[in-house]
């Protein structure tokens, strides 16, 4: 009886050991990790070949549920990302760099942020541009994937342009909203400056005509002519929204 006891009790304690070792191998196949430099490898892989229109990284990295906003506003589902990767025109090429990466990675979550630096060629002219990109990964079923992605351009500054000295006088003068809210345009040497109250002037760089901007601020400095060809208003444009300054003096 008592070899037949042990023997049960021998069983129990197997089974009980392969029943550990099966939840062991589920758990290993269910709760994969990932690094920061597995993040990094695929999603450098999916812009290394992104100007050819290669669509597979893309397929394999992103859920079907997606939700991803790019750099110009647009909200796309994964079959809209998808075919948005198509091959540059021909005559233009270039490259993606993922840079400056940072993570944070939890169980089955992964937050993945980082800078890309663009160089396009376009008929052998040189352009670049920056972006900023966070994506969210989530492990399913064993497999990690992007369930949502969100890209931003960083503000780069326009090409500044040359000045007329001559011409630069017809800008100076004061500005308004309102009587307590106004501005002046002042001319230093071939330079042009604009002072709000007591705010301290900032230079206005010129970019073509009558238009100028400032220095890492995002938006347009217009001077508006009348009838006459005369400057008679000051135009602050930012977004394709105007605020429309009145010359007064």
């Amino acid at each position: 009886m008592k070899d037949r006891k042990s023997v049960r009790i021998l069983s129990a304690v197997a089974l009980l050991g392969i029943a550990v070792v099966i939840l062991t191998a589920i758990g290993c196949r269910t709760r994969v990790g990932i690094t920061s430099d597995e993040l990094l490898r695929r999603t450098q892989e999916r812009y290394e070949n992104l100007a050819a229109g290669d669509q597979a990284p893309w397929k394999r990295d992103f859920a079907e549920d997606c939700l991803y906003f790019d750099e110009k506003g647009r909200n796309m589902n994964k079959a809209a990302l998808v075919a948005d990767v198509s091959p540059l025109p021909k005559g233009y090429s270039g490259t993606i760099k993922v840079v400056n990466p940072q993570s944070h990675i939890e169980r089955n979550v992964a937050v993945f942020s980082y800078d890309m630096n663009e160089t396009e060629n376009v008929f052998g002219q040189e352009m670049t541009a920056r972006y900023h990109a966070t994506d969210t990964w989530m492990l399913r079923k064993g497999e990690w994937r992007v369930v949502a992605g969100q890209v931003l351009r960083y503000y780069e500054d326009p090409a500044a342009g040359k000045t007329v000295p001559a011409k630069l006088s017809e800008y100076a003068g004061t500005y308004e909203l309102s009587p307590a809210n106004r501005q002046i345009i002042s001319v230093e040497g071939e330079q042009l400056s604009r002072q709000r109250g007591e705010q301290p002037k900032g230079l206005l760089i010129p970019e073509a005509g009558d238009i100028f901007f400032r220095k890492g601020v995002e938006g347009r400095i217009l001077f508006r002519r009348g009838d006459d060809g005369k400057v008679d208003a000051l135009v602050d444009r930012r977004n394709n929204e105007d605020v429309v300054w009145k010359k007064v003096q």
